[in-house]
């Protein structure tokens, strides 16, 4: 039976015999910047420590990692603070030496050293006195016996996951500390729509196929964020208008104020086929759909928009559990002023690119609209955001991927590979047409946002709408 794609997705990834919930875990089925390297997870490290000082060595420091898919990320950055297993260190870590302004390599006790930050002050507009924090003096106690870790997952706790680690299908409240959402908001079900003569419809999709039909009209709260951020340029409108078979003619819907030519789109109930669209990278490959041989998208005389108020709802929710500290997203996305022409939703399944059909066997995602996003994140957590690339971020936190001085290898052969390693793993983590591509959404929460690594966001503008 076709339903709605938020139910389809909800269902395919999130019911009982559903993609995260059973099998092997996505890891089986997609590379993520967690997956790829400890360079990723070394750089965090590094966040961590940073944001510990920052806060002023709180009593109880959280690491909350929301989508964590088998607990691989916090298996990690448990290990990297000596919680478990042996401390990691600079090397056997994969770990890129500190470069000047950039936080410190992590230690496994807190210590106490000025904090780097942006000299830049961001305006917030909400008041000095909701977005500060002061340094404490030390720390009293090592953050090894400070720091809690907790993975929010809706699938079973791994068997093998160690006991430092809390398993929960919750976001817990009073967070202080790091909220991370890493290939998160990409999974949250979201609807898709279509504009026809009739005005902005729904696509219903049958779970078992894939094949897409055009349902009811758009609801008012999916079509006010429409409105707000998916707008059609007028390059799309002249090129809509002058398909084959169109009249030229446009059909406007009062309520998103967005027209879109009546002439070719099919009345309700009709057929539109399935959509292949790209998403993140399939495992070892930085290709998406679009430029693959082998990967065809459906044709349409009319465009398909994917609305994100589920997401901003998600991430304004994660956000509300953090008391004091910072939520990170990183997320493929895109802003208002380019969103892709006919979205991105696509399939992922044992690390090839495939048609989302949500009937469980295969990862569907959507690239995430984070300037929606954090627009919606920043009106719950009352502080500015900033937002930038992965490369910023990684390289804010010491991850530079450049070469180690040659020197190195005359005087410490073995450190010279280890760093030539390294940085090798750090360039395909900012490799742009890979996973170099996520966009870091950092929003702090009780601090202001020149308390953050210094350059951890370029320069992108995220303006909302007038």
């Amino acid at each position: 039976m076709a339903m709605r794609w938020h139910q389809a997705m909800e269902r395919a990834l999130y019911g009982a015999d559903g993609f995260f919930v059973s099998g092997a875990g996505p890891a089986a089925h997609f590379r993520t910047s967690v997956h790829a390297s400890p360079v990723f997870s070394g750089a965090l490290l590094r966040l961590i420590h940073h944001l510990d000082e920052v806060l002023g060595f709180p009593s109880v420091f959280d690491v909350v990692d929301v989508g964590a898919g088998r607990g691989e990320l916090l298996r990690s950055l448990s290990v990297g603070v000596g919680v478990s297993g042996e401390p990691t260190r600079s090397g056997r870590s994969g770990l890129i030496p500190a470069r000047a302004g950039s936080p410190e390599t992590p230690t496994t006790t807190a210590t106490v050293r000025p904090s780097p930050v942006n000299p830049l002050t961001i305006t917030t507009g909400y008041g000095d006195e909701s977005c500060a924090s002061d340094l404490a003096a030390g720390a009293p106690v090592p953050l090894a016996e400070r720091v809690r870790f907790t993975a929010v997952e809706v699938a079973p706790r791994p068997d093998d996951l160690p006991e430092q680690i809390a398993w929960t299908d919750r976001i817990p409240a009073g967070v202080t500390g790091l909220l991370l959402a890493t290939e998160w908001l990409d999974n949250v079900p979201l609807d898709l729509a279509v504009h026809t003569q009739h005005g902005w419809h729904y696509l219903l999709v049958d779970p078992t196929s894939g094949e897409e039909t055009i349902g009811e009209p758009v609801g008012r709260a999916d079509l006010d964020w429409l409105s707000t951020w998916w707008p059609i340029s007028a390059t799309t409108r002249l090129a809509a208008t002058t398909r084959p078979g169109s009249t030229g003619q446009q059909s406007a819907n009062a309520a998103t104020d967005v027209a879109f030519p009546p002439a070719t789109a099919p009345d309700p109930g009709s057929s539109t086929g399935s959509g292949f669209r790209a998403a993140r990278p399939a495992q070892g490959s930085s290709l998406t759909a679009r430029s693959r041989s082998g990967c065809p998208e459906t044709p349409t005389d009319h465009a398909r928009v994917e609305i994100g108020r589920t997401r901003d709802e998600a991430w304004a929710d994660a956000v509300g559990h953090v008391e004091r500290g910072l939520a990170l997203a990183v997320d493929y996305g895109h802003l208002r002023a380019e969103r892709p022409v006919d979205g991105t939703l696509t399939g992922y399944r044992a690390g090839r690119q495939v048609p989302p059909v949500p009937d469980g066997s295969c990862d569907v995602t959507a690239h995430v609209a984070m300037d929606s996003v954090a627009a919606a994140g920043e009106r719950v957590a009352r502080c500015a955001y900033l937002l930038g690339s992965q490369r910023d971020g990684l390289r804010a936190l010491g991850a530079d991927g450049g070469r180690p001085p040659l020197s190195l290898a005359v005087s410490d052969p073995a450190g010279y590979v280890r760093a030539l390693a390294a940085a090798s793993a750090a360039a395909e983590l900012t490799d742009a047409a890979g996973l170099g591509g996520h966009l870091w959404l950092w929003q702090p929460v009780g601090l202001s946002a020149d308390r953050l690594p210094v350059g951890c966001a370029g320069p992108i503008d995220t303006a909302a709408p007038s």
